[in-house]
């Protein structure tokens, strides 16, 4: 069997074998009525699959959604048979350099890989079928053969690893969010891609094409809206019911740089429901905190939030209502909502315009799976893939970025005094 095909067939195995509470639930039976008989009796899963990679492997709030995946390449056309040479950095709790599909796009080689850790280098290596592997991203950005880079490392480091990458003359895409916490150090990304302009820089926010966020932006797009005069974006992310107060410790991270974050400085699954939608900005902010479990701020943060709300006014003169709750139990949820002068949007559109444009996603390439996060997985990383070949700006620019991740930060500065409105930077 090639190593394409026993990746995706691990591929599988990791997103289908585990239930909600981390219990497996992978069968004799499903395996072979998913990947056929042959597969099976052919000894596949020490080849495919080292049992580090399925023993260890834990469901996260978001990644365990499917859609329906038949049909997604239909009116699919090539822009290009030239291959992107890519190289993937960082494979933790989240999988993310295997997740987004770079190993399945025909226009993508993955010419390198690289994680600190040793064994998660080898085995994203054997996941997205590449050789050549790197110990850090400084040496992996040093290969001229690579023209372009996704940064799934962890989040403190995003801007410092970026402008690694750009000053090494290559493309880069990374993980949510563009900066952690340092308006201060998405400035300086900010700064380093305006130094190159010919390079593209992506961030995947997920959000940005789940179907109902896609429709909502062309709908508004097409004047379906009017002007926004009230949003809504959630992203919960929740506890599992059986834990105690206070006992839940999160998605594991490096240097455990996700145990006690204040809420909104990760807040872009929800932000994008009011910029990713409108492309506008946020103006100034109020924000209130609720008191984390266990009553503490003894963090590395000094964070006592465990829930921040905010209501931030919005360059359209509109409202916008932003909930980012984090260890409180119930399903995990990354929704939105708008209300304009000539519609709404809740769980479909309601309003004047009679005929809606194409709310249809883009058609991915033959193999390229939609993913996790609502299907988004894919087609971001289709869309960055086709900033390239196309030579345009891609969907989440730097711009996007800043004006999806800064505002969290003021917020939370807002949560911490009280509430105090204060003014947002603005980015264009």
């Amino acid at each position: 069997m090639k190593r394409k095909e026993n990746n995706k067939i691990c591929k599988h195995i990791q997103e289908n074998e585990i239930d909600i509470n981390g219990k497996h639930i992978f069968s004799r039976r499903s395996f072979l009525g998913s990947v056929g008989l042959g597969a099976a009796t052919m000894g596949f899963w020490p080849l495919a699959c080292s049992p580090k990679a399925t023993q260890n492997a834990q469901v996260i709030a978001g990644f365990d959604e499917t859609i329906d995946e038949s049909n997604l390449s239909e009116g699919w056309v090539p822009v290009s048979d030239r291959k992107i040479r890519v190289g993937l950095v960082g494979y933790g709790a989240s999988k993310f350099s295997a997740s987004f599909g770079f190993q399945d796009h025909p226009n993508v080689q993955i010419e390198a890989v690289s994680d600190l850790f040793p064994d998660r280098c080898a085995e994203l290596a054997e996941r997205v079928g590449c050789d050549k592997t790197y110990p850090s991203l400084e040496e992996l950005v040093k290969d001229d053969q690579i023209e372009a880079v996704f940064v799934a490392t962890d989040a403190p480091s995003h801007p410092r690893h970026c402008i690694e990458v750009l000053k090494h003359g290559k493309h880069v895409a990374v993980a949510v969010p563009v900066t952690y916490g340092s308006v201060g150090e998405g400035e300086q990304l900010l700064e380093e891609v305006k130094k190159n302009p010919g390079l593209k820089f992506m961030m995947f926010e997920t959000s940005c094409f789940r179907q109902n966020l896609y429709e909502m932006r062309k709908i508004y797009q097409a004047g379906g809206f009017g002007n926004i005069v009230y949003s809504e974006g959630e992203y919960y992310h929740g506890a599992p019911l059986s834990v105690k107060p206070g006992e839940y410790k999160g998605v594991g991270s490096y240097k455990n740089w996700r145990q006690g974050g204040p809420p909104m400085w990760y807040p872009t699954h929800n932000t994008a429901y009011h910029i990713g939608i409108t492309g506008g900005t946020f103006l100034e902010v109020s924000c209130y905190g609720t008191k984390r479990n266990d009553g503490s701020s003894a963090n590395q943060y000094n964070n006592p939030f465990n829930t921040e709300i905010a209501l931030f006014r919005t360059s359209e003169g509109g409202i916008s209502r932003q909930a980012r709750s984090s260890a409180t139990p119930g399903t995990a949820s990354e929704i939105g909502r708008v209300r304009g002068t000539l519609g709404s949007y809740n769980e479909k559109y309601e309003g004047r315009m009679v005929n809606l444009p194409d709310l249809k996603r883009p058609p991915l390439p033959p193999g390229v799976p939609a993913g996790g996060h609502g299907g988004s997985h894919g087609y971001l990383m289709n869309e960055f893939v086709l900033a390239i070949l196309e030579d345009r700006k891609p969907l989440v620019d730097i711009v996007a970025s800043m004006n999806m991740t800064i505002p969290g930060i003021i917020a939370h500065e807002s949560a911490m005094r009280d509430g105090e409105l204060l003014k947002v930077p603005q980015y264009s």
